[in-house]
């Protein structure tokens, strides 16, 4: 019989392969250089230090921090197409989301306070279902935490410590994490508040008498171990291409305040939209078991609260990892605040006990496959077509692109940064691109100089002029287009609701 948990993750699965939400995992054109990226790699068998996608940076020095995701998403992409990238992203959003809601049964959660929280953090972290690297973040950050957590309350609340044993898997994942995504800074984050929390139960321990030695040696004992573990997983997060330098290249980039103040996913949420504004619920959600049983939480519960709210409001894009930490601390509280006394196990209780017993996860694993199997098929399921993974034409350039390849226009491509990784997916290696969105590798002048191009300020020509460029590729209304035909130096060879390609007036195309 299936479970909660298992329903959560078939109805996931389900909805994000087999309707048009899989279009709107590919809305982000950064897949594209990665699938190119990892399928570069399997050609040459080696990893890439420097760019060969640009015009503007080929040959300069890139760090290609995400090229095991970019690996598999480049294998999959060769043997299923676009289904098969699609598939990968919807299997660890469902799984994500699926085991926090197994983790707050495990952890006490009623039942219904466990199945709301979860459906807030499915809304909240929508801004950002895309098929991209960050989702396995996703998944590495709730891994992480559960250790961190189970470790925690089996020192200090005296039962068996079989899971203790799971703080020395951190420097393993840590294996993978770095070479999948930056976003495991997080996990030395969670690992930095929870030997705080140690620490400062150590430090309050008293040692008057000789039973209340007991929690102040368990503590300390814990915050070698953390520290060992994390030790260990700093060392792990060396064994990287890049070494001791990807951490200084990642610090340079999230540090610089113009890149951080002009990308979109790294500003503050604007909560008038509905994911911002499930986000918010959770907020207020918080706050309110914070009022309630604030004086039962743990430091390290409160200190991830903290930081889970602070990196919340601070950019969109952490708006996932955010919630689900949010939702694992609130969950178990909020539990006990909304529970009626009474006599015996009320129903919630009795169907968290059937929850924790059913374990065998069969219908995941036949859907899994049987998923696979149809992306495996072309997307046909009988003779239907069940998945049909594409880039949208209203979002992409799509038929602007198909013109290009048509008609062989030579010369790299100018678009707008956030089309760029989809021109690379469409028409590497024959045409390069002008800028992507690889904002750490182009850096700060190249983007301000960018920027006054692409809104059609006075100083734009200054930036076309120094460039290589054999056509633009512009969103049909934006301002620099009509700019660029009134000038009568550029003209238009292709328009469509939703681009429109223009080359110099003295190319001969």
């Amino acid at each position: 019989m299936p479970s909660a948990e298992d329903l959560i993750f078939i109805a996931l699965l389900g909805v994000l392969v087999f309707t048009p939400l899989s279009v709107r995992l590919l809305g982000d054109a950064g897949i594209g250089w990665h699938i190119r990226a990892g399928q570069e790699i399997l050609a040459t068998h080696t990893i890439p230090r420097v760019d060969s996608f640009s015009s503007t940076m080929g040959g300069k020095p890139w760090f290609a921090w995400e090229w095991l995701y970019d690996l598999l998403v480049g294998q999959l992409e060769a043997s299923l197409g676009l289904n098969g990238v699609v598939w990968f992203t919807a299997i660890v959003i469902a799984a994500v989301f699926s085991w926090t809601y197994r983790l707050l049964i495990l952890r006490g959660t009623n039942v219904l306070v466990a199945l709301v929280l979860v459906l807030l953090a499915v809304s909240a972290s929508m801004i950002h279902f895309l098929a991209r690297p960050h989702v396995v973040s996703w998944l590495f950050a709730l891994a992480w935490f559960w250790i961190l957590e189970s470790s925690e309350r089996e020192w200090f609340d005296g039962r068996d410590r079989q899971n203790s044993g799971w703080l020395w898997a951190l420097p393993l994942l840590m294996l993978v994490w770095v070479n999948m995504h930056g976003g495991f800074l997080v996990g030395f984050v969670l690992l930095g508040i929870f030997w705080a929390g140690a620490m400062w139960n150590w430090f309050r321990a008293k040692q008057i008498r000789i039973e209340e030695l007991f929690p102040r040696i368990a503590a300390g004992k814990r915050a070698r171990a953390l520290a060992g573990a994390g030790l260990l997983s700093l060392a792990a997060s060396l064994a990287n291409p890049f070494g001791w330098r990807l951490h200084a290249h990642i610090y340079s980039y999230l540090s610089n305040r113009f890149l951080m103040d002009h990308i979109d996913e790294f500003r503050s949420p604007d909560f008038h939209g509905v994911a911002q504004r499930c986000f918010l619920i959770l907020l207020l959600i918080t706050l309110a078991a914070l009022v309630a049983r604030g004086r039962q939480l743990r430091m390290s519960e409160i200190m991830t609260v903290l930081f889970a709210v602070y990196s919340g409001l601070y950019a969109s894009r952490n708006i996932p990892v955010s919630s689900v930490l949010l939702v694992m601390v609130v969950g178990p509280r909020l539990s006990p605040v909304l529970s009626q006394p009474s006599p015996g196990p009320g129903f919630f209780q009795r169907m968290a006990a059937v929850e924790s017993a059913l374990r065998g996860h069969v219908w995941p694993i036949l859907i899994v496959v049987l998923t696979f199997w149809i992306a495996g098929a072309g997307g046909k399921l009988a003779s239907s077509l069940g998945m049909d993974a594409h880039f949208d034409a209203k979002r992409m350039p799509v038929e602007a692109v198909n013109y290009l390849k048509n008609h062989e226009i030579k010369g790299p491509v100018l678009s707008p940064d956030y089309w760029g990784g989809y021109l690379i997916y469409r028409l590497y290696p024959a045409t390069r691109v002008v800028v992507d969105d690889r904002h750490d590798l182009y850096g700060e002048q190249f983007f301000k100089s960018y920027l006054k191009m692409i809104r059609g300020e006075p100083e734009f020509e200054e930036f076309l002029a120094g460039r290589d460029i054999g056509c633009i590729l512009l969103p049909r209304e934006a301002p620099l287009a009509t700019i660029l035909l009134e000038s009568r130096r550029w003209r238009a060879i292709y328009v469509d609701d939703t681009a429109i390609t223009l080359v110099g007036t003295s190319a001969d195309q």
